[in-house]
C-alpha cells in the first residue's frame, strides 16, 4: 500500500475534489472524525467545512494548513469498507493526527478503490503537529498495515520508480536524455491522452517538449519525433534527441496507436464530469488566470495555455493528476475552449456558463437546516483565499497528491470548538 500525503492552503479545494465524486456517484464518505453530524446523514461541502473552522481560526501561522491523504491497495487487494475504515483511523493514529477533525471518502472511479482522507495539521490552539520524518514514518505505517491486514506489500523498487517517473527534467544536472527517458517511457503506463498536443501539454510539465518533422527518404515523406528538454519557462535548452533513441514506443507509430485506445477510454471517463465541474466553479469564482490556475492546481489538476506572439490564448489543457487524464479545453464542452478563455483573461468577457450556477448552488448550498443560510456564503469567501505564491509542478501536485506518486491517483479543513469525544459519522 502506498500512502499520499499532500498539504495546501486551500480546504475547500480538497472537500470540493472529493465531495463531487460522491455527488457524481464516484465516491462516498466513509466516516468522519469529529465532524458534525447532519439530520439526513447527508453532507453539502460547507457542512463539512464547519467542523474544521476553529482549527483554522486558531491557527497562528502556519500556511499549508489542509491535509490531503490517500491511502492506495495494490490493485489486487480486496478491502471492505469496514476494513477501509479501520486502516484510515490506524494510520491517522500513527501519523499523530488521530483527534484531528477528518473525513474519509471512498473513491469507486476507477477499478482500484482507495480512501482519500482530508483533515488539517494545526490543533485546537492553532499550533502546527510536527511532521519530522514524516515520510519515513508513513511508510512504516504502511508496512504495518499491510502486514497486519495481509496486503500485498510496495517494495522500495516500486517506490522509487514511481518517485522518478514524476521528476521534472533537469538540464543543469546533466544526463538529459537519461532523464527525459525516464519520464516518456512511462508516462503512457500513467496517464491517458488523445492527440499530439496532448501529449506536448504533458510533457511541458516534466521541462520536456516534442516536435513533428518531416522529410524525403529513399523518395518517400517520412515523419518522425523530436524531444526536446526545456528550462522553467519553457524554452529549449539542450539539443532534441530522435524518438528512437528512446525505443519503439517513443515514436509517433506507437503514439499513434495509443491515442486511438486512449480515445475509446475516455470517451465515457467517469473522471470527466468532475473535471468540468472543477474548472466550471474555478471560472466563476475566481478573477484572473493566476487564481485560476492556483485553485484547479490544488484539486490536482493542471492548466496548460498555449499563446501566440500577440499573447492571445489559442489553446489550452487541463491535465488531472487523480484520473491520470489529459483533456484539451474542447474535448469538456464547447464552454472550455481557447476563446472562451481568452475572451475572459484578454478581453475581460466574462463567460456565462448555465450549469456553472447551479453546480456553484448545488456545492455552496446546505443541503439541510442544520446550519445558518448565511453561514456557507462567508465559509465559501474564507476557504477560497489566495495563497501568496504560485506553485511549482511538484507543489501543486503535493497540494493534492503525495510526496510519493502512486499508479493512480490520483489532491483541507474546518465548526464550533469541539470538546466533543470522538464520532464517527457512517454514510
Amino acid at each position: 500500500m502506498i500512502a499520499k500525503i499532500g498539504r495546501s492552503a486551500n480546504l475547500y479545494g480538497a472537500l470540493a475534489y472529493n465531495q463531487l465524486k460522491v455527488e457524481n456517484e464516484k465516491g462516498e464518505i466513509l466516516f468522519g472524525n469529529k465532524i458534525i453530524e447532519t439530520a439526513s446523514g447527508n453532507y453539502s461541502i460547507a457542512q463539512l467545512a464547519q467542523s474544521f473552522t476553529p482549527y483554522l481560526i486558531a491557527n497562528r501561522n502556519t500556511e499549508k494548513h489542509t491535509l490531503h491523504i490517500s491511502l492506495n491497495p495494490d490493485p489486487k487487494d480486496k478491502v471492505s469498507d469496514d476494513r477501509f475504515m479501520e486502516m484510515a483511523d490506524a494510520y491517522m493514529q500513527e501519523m499523530g493526527y488521530g483527534e484531528q477533525p477528518y473525513v474519509v471518502f471512498k473513491h469507486t472511479d476507477i477499478d482500484r478503490s482507495h480512501i482519500h482522507i482530508v483533515s488539517v495539521c494545526v490543533d485546537e490552539q492553532g499550533k502546527k503537529i510536527s511532521d519530522s520524518y514524516e515520510k519515513m514514518r508513513s511508510m512504516n505505517v504502511c508496512r504495518e498495515l499491510e502486514r497486519k491486514y495481509g496486503l500485498i506489500p510496495a517494495t522500495d523498487k516500486e517506490q522509487k520508480q514511481i518517485d522518478k517517473v514524476f521528476r521534472p527534467v533537469d538540464y543543469k544536472a546533466g544526463d538529459v536524455k537519461s532523464q527525459i527517458a525516464s519520464v516518456i517511457r512511462h508516462l503512457a503506463n500513467y496517464y491517458q491522452f488523445q492527440t499530439l498536443g496532448e501529449f506536448n501539454a504533458l510533457l511541458s510539465l516534466f521541462n520536456v517538449g516534442t516536435e513533428k518533422v518531416e522529410g524525403e527518404l529513399q523518395g518517400k515523406i517520412r515523419q518522425g519525433l523530436l524531444y526536446i528538454p526545456l528550462n522553467e519557462k519553457g524554452e529549449r535548452a539542450g539539443h532534441p534527441f530522435k524518438a528512437s533513441v528512446f525505443g519503439k514506443n517513443a515514436g509517433l507509430p506507437a503514439l499513434e496507436l495509443y491515442y486511438a485506445k486512449c480515445k475509446k477510454a475516455l470517451k465515457n471517463h467517469p473522471a470527466k464530469p468532475t473535471i468540468k465541474a472543477a474548472v466550471t466553479i474555478a471560472l466563476q469564482s475566481t478573477s484572473g488566470e493566476q487564481a485560476f490556475k492556483k485553485q484547479l492546481g490544488e484539486q490536482g489538476i493542471n492548466v496548460v495555455l498555449r499563446r501566440n506572439e500577440t499573447g492571445r490564448i489559442y489553446g489550452i489543457t487541463f491535465i488531472d493528476h487523480n484520473s491520470k487524464t489529459v483533456w484539451n479545453g474542447s474535448r469538456l464542452g464547447k464552454d472550455f475552449s481557447a476563446n472562451t478563455f481568452n475572451d475572459y483573461w484578454n478581453n475581460n468577457i466574462k463567460p456565462e456558463i448555465t450549469e456553472a450556477l447551479e453546480l456553484q448552488s448545488k456545492m455552496i448550498k446546505s443541503k439541510d437546516t442544520d446550519l445558518p443560510e448565511e453561514e456557507p456564503d462567508h465559509l465559501f469567501d474564507f476557504l477560497n483565499t489566495a495563497e501568496k505564491h504560485e506553485d511549482g509542478l511538484i507543489e501543486v501536485l503535493g497540494g493534492l497528491l503525495p510526496e510519493a506518486q502512486g499508479e493512480d491517483s490520483e489532491e483541507q479543513n474546518f465548526a464550533n470548538r469541539m470538546k466533543k469525544k470522538r464520532k464517527r459519522t457512517k454514510r
